[in-house]
């Protein structure tokens, strides 16, 4: 077992203008398996983030536990890369930060500049990349460091569709390749479906683990391959309601 997550309960306090807390999230159970690669699917402010940010140590949890038997690497939805340095500087900058050698950085960097196609850029600064080759490296600083969990949070949500797609081919090579235990944040179903073994729907707020779909599907997956759409189109009638019930929330909130 690789990560057990248990009645996880998180409320945010109320501010000074009389708004009363926010519960954000409710009695949240999973167990993520060593190697599986699990998305989080929901409407806006229902606590998928929240619970990613949990599970990472940056936010305490109001109750609960996790339980975790490995390293964690976090990649957010933006690339957050230091403009100053050169790309193969940015994947070794964790690296140097831990004091390896200067050879051991050499190696491992090298490593991941062929896993994720960038051995030809890696002399380039980040102003001189897409967006979607920002996030590559991005992701080979995160798998540089050699975590047993990688939590992403809508890494794929500022790109466009056709890097997108492209992107999901690569991530789903380097997954099979690596065998990381992957936690996945997403509002797109379709991308949930194409890369997850299993997509997990979240109420609205306070968020909770409505539904589980298992994907037993060939990899890799098109995004869109019948199948694919089939299924989301599933998961897309779950989340209707909770969809609905999220708007109603806001719509009083702002009155």
């Amino acid at each position: 077992m690789k990560l057990q997550i248990n009645n996880i309960n998180k409320s945010f306090a109320g501010s000074n203008n009389g708004q009363s807390a926010v519960e954000a999230l409710k009695n949240v159970n999973l167990t993520v398996a060593e190697g599986e690669f699990v998305c989080l699917v929901g409407p806006s402010g229902c606590g998928k983030s929240t619970l990613l940010n949990i599970i990472a140590g940056l936010t305490a949890a109001s109750s609960g536990q996790i339980d975790c038997s490995g390293r964690l690497g976090f990649m957010f939805q933006e690339p957050t890369l230091f403009p100053w340095l050169k790309v193969k500087d940015n994947i070794g900058f964790g690296l140097k930060i831990l004091k390896r050698s200067k050879e051991k950085i050499n190696e491992v960097v090298d490593y991941f500049l062929e896993l994720t196609h960038l051995s030809n850029f890696k002399e380039a600064y980040p102003h001189e990349l897409s967006g979607g080759m920002k996030q590559r490296v991005a992701l080979a600083r995160t798998l540089a460091l050699k975590p047993d969990i990688l939590l992403m949070d809508e890494p794929f949500a500022a790109l466009d569709a056709q890097t997108r797609e492209m992107l999901y081919k690569e991530l789903q090579e380097i997954w099979q390749f690596s065998k990381k235990t992957v936690i996945f944040v997403t509002h797109n179903v379709r991308e949930a479906v194409v890369l997850g073994d299993r997509v997990l729907v979240f109420t609205a707020r306070p968020g909770q683990i409505k539904k589980e779909f298992k994907i037993n599907l060939p990899r890799p997956r098109d995004i869109n391959d019948i199948e694919v759409t089939k299924i989301s189109n599933a998961i897309n009638q779950e989340l209707k309601t909770e969809v609905a019930e999220a708007v109603k929330e806001l719509e009083h909130y702002e009155k």
